[in-house]
């Protein structure tokens, strides 16, 4: 199930809407975010579970996982301890991830490397992984380093990874951004309003825009082999342009959603794009595009690793463009992609 999908604009998310801002009303509950805490994270396991019900599984294994690993942290009180049940929680996430999205790539690389004929499993990668994975992250890294508190209650936690408006394309949501939130937020006309206006725009983005834009950059680009050498440049560099446009419009217009459905329900998640096509630099387009994850790759490996005060700042930056081209998708492309990036900054 997609956002811009006639199901979910016409019959799913009316109807979670109805139940989240009907039901605290006339269910007898002192604390009426319990009810819409309820309402949200079982409308979100229904939307993960829509297409492909096995998905859920995977899901509920790292909501125990990072929940676990959490609560393990909180009660030890040897630091080195603790830095050892990260480093295991960490693996795990990252695990659960490269099974799913790498496994099969890393089959193929030892095949050539090897002159092998392993054999590649089937594997279908979950919708969504990626993103809820690295909230799964951000959680016990915020927990180890004592910038949040640990969540005792498991069924936040799982609200928190598997929340419906940013869960298929972000943004990608830290856990200290909305912690207070999920225990008291403001659920009320005026952010009805606002979030369904920037709803309605990133659906705008997406099927006006985007989708009309991709239509026209997949013609061009799909042309066969003896169309695509005889194009002209207008014609390509208009299927260049069109193509720019359909990614930022796709990308932005599902993050305006998301945004706009967070703010319905009483959250406030982060912007995700600045208006990136503006940028003067290559440095400045970065820190306007997809802002969430390439914060998360600041905040989480590349200062770790030293930054720009200790170390090598282009080791640490062949790292983190590696590690992004890697999370983009398992192929070739990408990791050069990726490791091509770092030299443009």
């Amino acid at each position: 199930m997609v956002f811009s999908s006639i199901i979910f604009v016409m019959w799913f998310l009316p109807l979670v809407l109805l139940l989240y801002f009907i039901l605290p009303k006339i269910i007898p509950v002192k604390n009426k975010i319990v009810i819409c805490n309820g309402v949200l994270l079982i409308s979100s396991l229904i939307f993960y579970a829509w297409d492909t019900p096995k998905f859920l599984g995977i899901m509920l294994v790292s909501i125990f996982i990072n929940y676990f690993f959490g609560i393990v942290m909180g009660l030890t009180l040897n630091n080195q301890m603790k830095k050892i049940e990260l480093i295991i929680s960490v693996v795990a996430n990252l695990s659960l991830l490269g099974y799913f999205k790498y496994f099969n790539f890393f089959i193929d690389i030892f095949n050539k490397s090897f002159g092998k004929h392993v054999s590649e499993l089937d594997i279908v990668l979950p919708i969504g992984i990626s993103f809820f994975t690295f909230q799964g992250l951000s959680y016990v890294v915020d927990v180890y380093r004592g910038n949040v508190e640990v969540q005792k209650n498991p069924l936040k936690i799982a609200l928190y990874i598997s929340m419906f408006p940013q869960l298929v394309a972000g943004p990608i949501v830290r856990y200290d951004t909305i912690a207070k939130q999920i225990d008291d937020r403001k659920i009320d006309y005026n952010n009805l309003v606002t979030g369904l206006r920037r709803f309605i725009y990133g659906l705008a983005k997406k099927v006006l825009i985007a989708n009309v834009l991709g239509e026209t950059a997949d013609k061009i680009f799909g042309a066969d082999q003896f169309g695509f050498l005889h194009m002209s440049v207008l014609v390509a560099w208009w299927g260049a342009i069109c193509y720019t446009m359909q990614i930022y419009f796709d990308f932005s217009g599902y993050s305006d959603m998301a945004i706009g459905m967070g703010k319905i329900l009483g959250f406030d998640f982060l912007e995700n794009f600045n208006y990136p096509y503006i940028s003067k630099s290559i440095t400045e387009f970065w820190r306007r595009w997809h802002i969430s994850l390439s914060s998360f790759f600041r905040d989480y490996v590349y200062i770790p690793l030293g930054g720009n005060r200790k170390g090598n700042v282009y080791f640490h930056l062949i790292i983190v463009f590696l590690l992004t081209g890697l999370w983009h998708g398992a192929s070739w492309t990408f990791i050069i992609w990726g490791g091509g990036t770092d030299y443009l900054f």
